[in-house]
């Protein structure tokens, strides 16, 4: 039984989350033959901003399956014209789009209390987290809208912090927070074309940007405290489910999350 073969964008895709999404869906489609469900074999385009880290993440997609079809495009999501590139370089190669995993962010500067805040700070935040997302699922919509057969799906990597802010943490909660309302807006303009969005919302996987979890970060009470943290790639899998839906079926909302975690109950 022969896989389906999908393509895939990933931004952020030289680290972390977008590192272990890659992975995930590179190992999709190994189990077809056995299997009496025909699941997707994704080629995979990677986004980010350093070429060497992509080239990274590639590498080791090879390894999990050496014939991947891999493509690494060095972008900045908050740029626009680097952003079309991207789809553009996508779109020649491909034909087609099937999957934006909508990931690259950053938390921004910690510690500094909101009427510290510098403007440039926040800017760059939601120039990152909100903007970025904005340009890169506007160029994924105007392609799957276009294409033949019509349609897609669109993932956003939203937060806990959607839902609930941590101390000194507006700028990175503001735009968790208008991510949420760009999910229900695509959502709801995607219908007429076969554009599925929805949003995973994450809480203390194991990546580089929470490596100081373990070690004591600021809890609402003032305190310093551990936190527990979970495989980045318990959240690739639940991805991966997300992205091998039909796009007749779309999981709208879901949180992933260290069991443990000051999340249920902050503040």
């Amino acid at each position: 039984m022969n896989a389906v073969v999908r393509i895939a964008v990933v931004t952020g895709a030289g680290s972390g989350i977008g590192r272990s999404v890659a992975l995930e869906l590179a190992r999709a489609g190994q189990d077809t033959a056995t299997s009496s469900t025909v699941r997707p074999k994704w080629a995979l385009a990677l986004a980010g901003r350093r070429n060497e880290s992509l080239e990274e993440t590639a590498a080791l997609i090879r390894d999990v399956r050496p014939d991947a079809d891999v493509l690494c495009v060095p972008t900045d999501v908050t740029d626009p014209d680097a952003v079309s590139a991207l789809f553009t370089t996508v779109r020649e190669r491909y034909g087609r789009l099937d999957l934006l995993f909508n990931n690259a962010g950053t938390f921004g500067p910690g510690g500094i209390r909101f009427e510290d805040l510098e403007f440039s700070a926040w800017r760059k935040v939601v120039d990152t987290n909100l903007n970025g997302a904005f340009l890169c699922a506007q160029a994924a919509f105007r392609q799957m809208k276009d294409q033949d057969p019509q349609g897609g799906r669109i993932i956003n990597n939203g937060s806990v912090s959607a839902h609930a802010p941590r101390p000194n943490s507006a700028p990175y909660t503001a735009t968790k927070h208008a991510l949420t309302g760009l999910t229900k807006s695509l959502s709801l303009d995607g219908r007429p074309y076969s554009i599925a969005c929805g949003q995973i919302d994450i809480g203390n996987a194991a990546t580089e940007m929470t490596g100081a979890m373990q070690s004591g970060v600021l809890q609402a009470n003032g305190e310093l405290a551990p936190e527990p943290v979970m495989d980045a790639a318990d959240v690739a899998r639940t991805v991966r489910h997300m992205a091998e839906l039909p796009l007749e079926a779309n999981v709208q909302f879901v949180t992933v999350m260290a069991t443990n975690m000051p999340f249920i109950g902050r503040g």
